[in-house]
């Protein structure tokens, strides 16, 4: 189980962090990061930890974006700076156990003045 929170109304140029915390340790799924969906669209990957424990981001969030991890705590972060009213989407926390993906229920971020 993947619980996200820490979403929220900001203005652009602001900054929010989400969390996902996973039911089991971190170490067990692999990769985990953070997708996000706005109205209309796909999911796309916005920041992820591979299996091998690389980052990776996606191109429009690249030195804005943040992930992080703690694994005492079984939670992994998303900072995000700098944001931008393209960045509105519903995020969310997806990571791999045991071959099957699991979704958190998303968090919504709105971006506006």
């Amino acid at each position: 189980q993947l619980v996200e929170s820490g979403g929220g109304s900001v203005q652009p140029g602001g900054s929010l962090r989400l969390s996902c915390t996973a039911s089991r340790a971190l170490s067990d799924i692999a990769p985990i990061g953070w997708y996000r969906q706005r109205s209309g669209n796909e999911r796309d990957l916005v920041a992820i930890f591979l299996s091998s424990g690389h980052q990776n981001y996606g191109d429009s969030v690249k030195g804005r974006f943040t992930i992080s991890r703690d694994s005492a705590k079984n939670t992994v972060f998303l900072q995000m700076n700098s944001l931008k009213p393209e960045d509105a989407a519903v995020y969310y926390c997806g990571g791999v156990y045991n071959k099957f993906t699991y979704w958190g229920q998303g968090t919504q971020v709105t971006v506006s003045s």
